[in-house]
């Protein structure tokens, strides 16, 4: 026979279920595997680990300035970006940080819950398919040191399901993080600036496109974005926006 008998191939698959999904199609696999709310453990809706009750208690950041994400009554800018120089020309965070995200959140970081991870990055694609279009996803890297002791980049985690998502490529391994620094959290605002002044690098003779957006899971003071920006502006990307889960207000 000189034709093939069946010309579909088989999807990129992440488990089992994925590759039952593929044979049995989504009726039967929703049947055999349920989804389950990850913020209260009732039964999920269609296709997303989150109950009904806790997809309308999302709190979303429906109004925020567009250089900083901080939550405002209305739209615009916010008096600390009012005149303020940033390498970041907008910021995009579609949620607050607050119940359940903020319990999704530090279970993908510390606790290794990729599945939480998954669910925040499809929330995410939801809310910012109508934010300007970048050419491509850039994780914000965690320091190879912090990567072996934890396994796993959160950003990663959230940018790769995000960029299928949205049908946009992820460019891992472009931005390198230079020197292991302190914990953000445990900082305050200024030791924050200082704490990663330098400390990211584009890595040499990588095309870049013009406009790309980093993406991380959470901003509070904006100090690791802007700086993760700043590299990349030097390294002649024109535009550098920041997609992030949550902004604490």
């Amino acid at each position: 026979m000189d034709t093939a008998v069946n010309l579909e191939t088989l999807p990129p698959v992440d488990g089992i279920r994925a590759r039952l999904a593929f044979w049995l199609r989504n009726d039967a696999t929703r049947l055999l595997w349920p989804t389950r709310c990850l913020a209260c453990e009732d039964p999920g809706l269609d296709g997303l680990d989150l109950c009904a009750l806790c997809e309308a208690e999302l709190p979303l950041n429906a109004s925020a300035c567009r250089a900083c994400a901080l939550p405002l009554p209305e739209p615009g800018l916010c008096g600390g970006c009012l005149g303020a120089r940033s390498p970041l020309a907008e910021v995009h965070a579609p949620f607050v940080y607050a119940a359940p995200i903020d319990r999704l959140l530090p279970r993908l970081k510390f606790a290794g819950d990729l599945a939480a991870g998954k669910l925040v990055s499809q929330l995410m694609a939801t809310h910012l398919r109508q934010a300007p279009r970048p050419q491509a996803l850039l994780p914000i890297p965690l320091h190879r040191a912090r990567l072996r002791r934890r396994g796993f980049d959160q950003a990663l985690e959230l940018a790769r399901p995000l960029g299928r998502a949205l049908g946009l490529p992820v460019l891992d391994g472009a931005l390198v993080r230079l020197r292991a620094t302190a914990e953000q959290s445990t900082l305050s605002a200024v030791a924050r600036r200082r704490n990663v002044r330098g400390a990211f690098a584009v890595r040499p003779r990588l095309p870049l496109p013009a406009h790309v957006a980093l993406v991380d899971d959470v901003m509070t003071t904006g100090a690791t974005l802007r700086a993760a920006a700043a590299a990349l502006r030097q390294a002649g990307v024109a535009r550098v926006d920041a997609w992030v889960a949550a902004r604490v207000p």
